[in-house]
């Protein structure tokens, strides 16, 4: 095979490796949710938002994401066209 074949089935193959995040509620995802959506939000950062939001009530604004411990403003420019704000539904 020659190279630019070889580039090019490895790129195919590297396909769904390539993860992009997706739009996220952040008052009502769960952990798992916001760590698979948000770049730069492991599990333990979106545990820490799920326990931030229990205990201090839904996020206001995507900035708030960044009253969070671990979480910068950096982060929260990143994530800002998937970043969601809708209250939980009651």
């Amino acid at each position: 095979m020659n190279t630019p074949v070889r580039l090019l089935a490895l790129l195919i193959a590297c396909l769904p490796l390539l993860a992009f995040a997706g739009p996220v509620n952040i008052n009502t995802a769960d952990a798992e949710t916001l760590s698979a959506e948000l770049q730069g939000i492991g599990l333990a950062k979106a545990k820490a938002i799920v326990e931030y939001r229990e205990k201090h009530g839904p996020f206001k604004t995507p900035e708030d994401l960044s009253l969070v411990k671990g979480i910068g403003e950096r982060t929260v420019e990143i994530n800002r066209p998937n970043i969601r704000i809708e209250a939980p539904k009651k």
